[in-house]
């Protein structure tokens, strides 16, 4: 079986791609990762430029973060960048708190995303849910997560398990990629560390994921990213799971990076990968 490809998801290096876009792939590129993972912003570049770079630097990218917005407002758009790019996946990477599950709004977002895996289905690509820990409450004695799974038929939607927020969450992420094995294309590694207790949302807001950084507020608990192997996930089990499971990507993904610089992290995060043998 073909080992699984390494990528990096180019968000969690943000903060350099805003500086110098092209020369962070480079760099991304001599750290060992052979793909990456966009968000949907190029930095200024088109589709057709950035594909002409990632081509030079024989760099892949393998799929892309694309809000639920934009996808229903201009999903052939998209779909058109997204192969002009080369990729293969597109993620539906978040929800917002009107529209998590739970909420009235919930109904509407799987409706959605039938939808948007059809077209993404017709025009050769493969939708993805990059899940979080909000996805894993219960609806009717079931997960959120895998009422979206049974609700929408697995040729126009499969998994993009986030390992850090199944595991915030109580799940275990290895026996949960098992669970959709054939069904788990891409698998997120991410590592992080958590102490005590912290109030519902509080995680988001420690990271600025809500829009705002509320890190010096008291509270029970501390929550934050780490690059792999040094922080609470099991990587290992994590790894043999993906396999188990026909996984053909894993992406490293660090929100942030609050102890070194943000290269640095995808750094040591690719090397520890190459001490496990990937």
């Amino acid at each position: 079986m073909k080992e699984m490809g390494v990528a990096l998801q180019l968000y969690s290096v943000r903060d350099a791609a805003e500086k110098d876009f092209y020369g962070t792939l480079g760099q991304v590129k001599t750290m060992g990762y052979d793909y990456v993972e966009f968000t949907a912003d190029f930095y200024g570049h088109t589709a057709a430029e950035v594909r002409k770079e990632l081509n030079r630097l024989s760099l892949e990218a393998v799929s892309c973060h694309i809000p639920l917005d934009n996808l229903v407002a201009d999903l052939d758009g998209n779909l058109k960048a997204l192969a002009t790019l080369g990729c293969r996946y597109v993620a539906v990477p978040w929800l917002d708190e009107p529209r998590r599950p739970g909420t009235p709004g919930y109904a509407g977002v799987v409706e959605a995303i039938k939808r948007i895996g059809k077209g993404c289905h017709d025009a050769g690509m493969t939708l993805l849910y990059h899940n979080h820990d909000f996805d894993f409450v219960k609806l009717g004695g079931e997960y959120a997560l895998d009422v979206l799974y049974s609700s929408v038929p697995a040729k126009y939607l499969q998994t993009e398990i986030d390992t850090c927020w199944a595991k915030v969450a109580g799940v275990d992420p290895d026996a949960y990629i098992r669970k959709y094995a054939k069904r788990s294309p891409i698998v997120h590694l991410k590592d992080y560390v958590l102490s005590g207790t912290l109030k519902p949302g509080r995680m988001y807001s420690l990271i600025g994921a809500d829009g705002k950084d509320d890190s010096s507020v008291d509270d029970a608990g501390s929550f934050d990213f780490r690059p792999l192997g040094l922080g609470m996930q099991d990587i290992p089990a994590i790894l043999a799971a993906s396999r188990d499971a026909g996984t053909l990507y894993v992406v490293v993904e660090q929100d942030r990076s609050s102890d070194r610089p943000s290269l640095e992290a995808a750094r040591l995060s690719r090397e520890y990968l190459r001490s496990l043998g990937l």
